[in-house]
């Protein structure tokens, strides 16, 4: 039961990332070297958020409860605020890395386009994010113990392994938009992205009460999904396009099929 909980979470947690990756970065190289260092880079704002709260956890009053949960929240948007600052940081860094590229390049074109830049490295933040964030988790559903025996919700492994997966999404996502505003100077979707971030994390110190977080944080999802996609360049109409052209093309290849299997005519 145990091993069934722990691939089961961490299927509903990294499958689509994993999809995501193995369909469209796995292939090419130069999005892979995005993708790792992209993870590098939320490392370091991870790292040095922790010495933040770590210190100031140390100089403050330990014995008071309210006092310490009180720095975790702030330690929290702290942790959002510097994951945001190093995406700018990466973002100039791409445009460097772009500009010499297209220097040295044959045809004088990038290899990468910068919407192509702005996805990976948010996939890369979502999936070291994401692993960060559960690992803990799958390696107590490993046991011993059995979760809500005293009275806790039994439901903590699947809600955490479905709030990682909605994470990941999100700075995917975040990504996309970040970068477009940047590129395009809208500041006022660099302010609705950081702002998603930090209401995102702090509808997790709802938890236990799951209802009252993951149901709003699954919403902000679908609606920077949806945001995302027309940032980047996408319409329902193409999908439908793209649908009928699938069809189409899956009509000939029957036809030509079924011509192929036909018996040619005696004369």
């Amino acid at each position: 039961m145990a091993a069934a909980v722990f691939f089961g979470c961490a299927a509903i947690a990294f499958g689509p990332a994993l999809a995501l990756v193995l369909l469209t970065v796995a292939a090419e190289p130069l999005r892979v070297i995005v993708l790792v260092a992209g993870a590098f880079f939320w490392l370091v704002s991870l790292l040095l958020a922790s010495l933040i709260w770590f210190v100031m956890v140390h100089v403050s009053d330990q014995e008071d409860p309210k006092l310490q949960y009180g720095l975790l929240i702030f330690g929290a948007a702290i942790s959002v605020l510097l994951q945001e600052l190093f995406r700018f940081a990466y973002f100039k860094l791409l445009k460097k890395a772009d500009e010499g590229l297209v220097t040295i390049s044959e045809d004088g074109r990038s290899p990468m386009s910068l919407r192509q830049m702005a996805y990976v490295s948010g996939l890369s933040f979502g999936i070291i994010s994401g692993i960060f964030s559960v690992i803990n988790i799958l390696a107590d559903s490993m046991g011993p113990g059995i979760v809500g025996i005293h009275g806790d919700s039994p439901y903590y492994f699947i809600t955490s392994a479905f709030l990682t997966m909605a994470l990941v999404l999100l700075h995917t996502f975040w990504g996309i938009i970040f970068f477009d505003a940047c590129e395009r100077r809208r500041y006022w979707c660099l302010g609705l992205v950081v702002t998603s971030h930090l209401l995102t994390s702090g509808l997790t110190f709802l938890n236990p009460w799951y209802e009252a977080s993951l149901g709003p944080i699954f919403i902000i999802t679908l609606c920077t999904g949806l945001w995302a996609f027309i940032t980047a360049g996408g319409s329902f109409h193409n999908v439908l396009k793209c649908l009928s052209s699938a069809g189409k093309q899956e009509d000939d290849s029957t036809v030509m099929m079924y011509s192929a299997l036909q018996v040619p005519c005696e004369d």
